[in-house]
């Protein structure tokens, strides 16, 4: 259970792992990146250009956006799939033709599928852009390859389950919190899909998942690096500007039903050590306004910072350190924003000699103990501190730029959302921290899933080649 930064909603997505901003949408915001542009081709397709000419390197990036929370039941880990496939071939290149003509160019590629959105990105001398734009129009908007290359592709995707999940105590403990937690949320299936849907899913299942999402008004441009803002966007014109505009589909609510009660369950696996996790239903940020659900967002993720956002922070001094010690790891993390729903989690591993029990009923007295004592006001300060030293370190690299504003955009932010971000964060108070400590942490509201070690010994090794997408 590593600990996540508790700027995870910025620094990286559940990744196979989670309502717009009012009046944002269509502004780029007045802490946007210097010399930003925004525009919207005629198809839809949103393009946010950030110069940085520190380097003769550029990041592009195509975000769409579409994810798990876009699937539905019987077709898990299908958006996952396909963005595997969207490597294997297009009407004009055959599989893998795509990576090699951008190693060609001297850069890298990848993807990533999430909850909330799927990206691509590679990473090129600036001169390429251009470049890396037309192969990314054409495989958008022409995707295409065998149902041989699916059945061989599909095989990878379920070896990948295997090793990430499958044959990982800890995350089969998280896919059991989150299916517990969530009933009628799209986030109660995992990003990577259950395997019976991966078994049943068919060639034709992922290119109507394609033709239906992939569509220019759902997808946006993100180029950060050493360019000309207006050549990009003529670039851009020329090569995405052609692709035909289609309405996005309509989205059904899919709303979370209020938790009545507490839930558990025990997930049975060959592991060294027991483990535990406690989720707790929490407001989303979903607009930068002056609401209850607002405020106490982001000083729920203050609270996760204060619990185990730096090194000695509460719940690994109190609870690994000494020689009654209770856990090997702790962590805690708030969910802050997302698409849908979104959990603030307690977990840890308990110390030998101590049981699950034990860790969960400690992790939740360092809760209680802020709900009934407080922070001070150096503690706080260090975690403000800290968190705007993330944010200016971060922007050292060219990827995190661009990663930041696709996932702004992704989930329909500005572009200035981690400016106005850290500006909430500075209005937190102590008794901010307090309240949130004392309003969301009841037993109603919580999901906890428990690790039982079993004996056993390891799957053999995949007979299957691991590809990287």
């Amino acid at each position: 259970m590593k600990r996540r930064s508790f700027l995870g909603w910025a620094l990286g997505p559940a990744v196979l792992s989670g309502a717009g901003w009012a009046g944002s949408l269509g502004s780029a915001g007045p802490g946007a990146p210097s010399g930003l542009l925004d525009h919207t081709l005629p198809n839809g397709l949103r393009v946010w250009v950030s110069p940085d000419r520190r380097a003769p390197t550029a990041v592009h990036m195509l975000w769409v956006r579409v994810g798990s929370i876009d699937e539905v039941d019987g077709t898990s880990g299908i958006a996952h799939v396909l963005e595997h496939m969207m490597f294997k071939g297009t009407t004009r290149m055959g599989p893998g033709e795509f990576s090699r003509r951008v190693a060609a160019m001297g850069g890298r590629e990848n993807a990533f599928t999430s909850y909330d959105y799927t990206a691509y990105y590679q990473q090129i001398p600036a001169r390429h852009v251009a470049d890396a734009m037309a192969l990314e129009a054409e495989r958008f908007a022409h995707n295409a390859w065998s149902d041989d290359e699916f059945r061989r592709e599909i095989e990878v995707v379920k070896e990948e389950r295997r090793l990430r999940t499958e044959d990982n105590p800890q995350a089969l403990l998280s896919e059991a919190l989150h299916a517990t937690a969530f009933v009628a949320s799209p986030y109660h299936r995992p990003v990577i899909g259950w395997m019976d849907d991966l078994d049943a899913m068919t060639a034709d299942d992922v290119r109507g998942f394609w033709r239906q999402w992939y569509v220019p008004a759902n997808a946006a441009l993100v180029v950060v690096g050493d360019v000309d803002p207006a050549k990009v966007l003529a670039d851009a014109e020329r090569h995405y500007g052609p692709l035909i505009a289609r309405p996005v589909p309509a989205r059904k609510p899919r709303r979370e039903p209020e938790q009545r009660g507490p839930r558990r369950v025990v997930v049975k696996a060959v592991a060294e050590q027991a483990a535990v996790a406690m989720a707790f239903k929490v407001p989303r940020l979903s607009a930068f306004d002056d609401s209850a659900e607002a405020r106490d967002a982001v000083a729920l993720t203050v609270l996760a910072a204060v619990l185990d956002g730096y090194a000695g922070a509460r719940l690994e001094r109190t609870l690994t350190q000494g020689p009654d010690r209770l856990a090997d790891r702790v962590g805690a993390s708030n969910g802050l924003m997302g698409r849908g729903p979104q959990l603030f989690v307690l977990e840890g591993i308990p110390a030998a000699g101590k049981t699950s029990e034990q860790l969960e009923a400690a992790l939740l007295a360092q809760v209680r103990r802020v709900a009934e004592e407080g922070v001070s006001e150096a503690e706080l300060a260090r975690v403000k501190t800290q968190w705007v030293a993330a944010e200016v370190y971060k922007r050292d690299q060219l990827m995190n730029q661009a990663s930041e504003l696709g996932r702004a955009w992704a989930l329909g932010l500005p572009a200035d959302a981690s400016v106005r971000l850290i500006e909430r964060l500075r209005a937190v108070s102590a008794q901010q921290v307090r309240e949130v400590a004392a309003r969301y942490f009841g037993e109603d509201g919580q999901t906890t899933a428990v690790l039982v070690p079993q004996r056993g010994t390891p799957r053999p090794r995949p007979a299957v080649p691991m590809g990287r997408h």
